[in-house]
């Protein structure tokens, strides 16, 4: 289920959260208090090309694009990063003893085989 879809200016370009996100995202942002919301954005790195980064801010940047997730969640979205996250379903999953965000992102075209990096053309 997703909590929150962004569109901004254009059909097509949106984020979601799944609940599951959302709550593990609150969760960690309420032991920072003066973090504000996360901010998602990529970077060059890896053997594939890029990698996502999520981190906890006190301001958003200049250039950041927020969504709303609810109440206690705002994400700050990195907007040079938006073509490549575009469409991106952000997930927090659980198996067994492992926890893990996941980003589902169309855009993908190939992976790292150790799952650090990720294409996009």
């Amino acid at each position: 289920m997703t909590v929150q879809t962004f569109v901004p200016g254009q059909e097509g370009n949106n984020i979601s959260v799944t609940e599951s996100a959302a709550k593990h995202l609150t969760g960690k942002l309420s032991e920072k208090p003066d973090a504000k919301g996360v901010r998602i954005s990529v970077k060059p790195s890896g053997c594939s090309g890029f990698m996502y980064v999520l981190d906890y801010v006190e301001t958003p940047e200049s250039k950041d694009t927020l969504i709303n997730v609810n109440d206690a969640l705002t994400l700050f979205v990195d907007t040079e990063s938006l073509p490549v996250i575009n469409g991106t379903e952000i997930d927090y999953v659980k198996q067994g003893l492992n926890a893990s965000i996941q980003f589902k992102n169309p855009n993908v075209t190939g992976e790292c085989g150790c799952g650090e990096s990720f294409t996009v053309n």
